[in-house]
């Protein structure tokens, strides 16, 4: 099954990494959450949660975070030992308080684009 990353192409440092990853090899579906509707009704989030993490759905089952990158690298062979890893106790604790701090930073300098949704609504 194809892995499913949801990212907001809107956020230039997103789009920065996400592309990165693109000319990886891999087997991975890319969706900007901007662009496909149904965003919001696969991952069970709304636009708030979409923007704040990344997301990704491996079989049928939704990982937002340090849990997302975790999936999004086991499935690019260049990147699969950082999944390895991120996974280890003490080292995952200290990237998802990284990655929280960093994607709320990210967050609110892209909080335009929830304001605009909202105003669309």
């Amino acid at each position: 099954m194809v892995t499913k990353v949801y990212f907001n192409n809107s956020c230039s440092i997103c789009r920065f990494e996400i592309n990165h990853y693109k000319k990886q090899e891999n087997n991975i579906e890319w969706i900007d959450i901007n662009t496909e509707k149904n965003s919001k009704k696969d991952t069970n989030k709304n636009d708030k949660e979409l923007l704040r993490r990344l997301h990704t759905i491996k079989d049928n089952k939704v990982y937002c975070g340090v849990d997302a990158f975790i999936q999004m690298w086991s499935e690019i062979p260049k990147y699969s030992f950082l999944a390895k890893i991120i996974r280890k106790p003490v080292i995952y604790q200290v990237s998802w308080f990284l990655y929280e701090f960093f994607a709320l930073i990210l967050f609110y300098k892209n909080k335009n684009q929830l304001n605009k949704i909202e105003r669309i609504k």
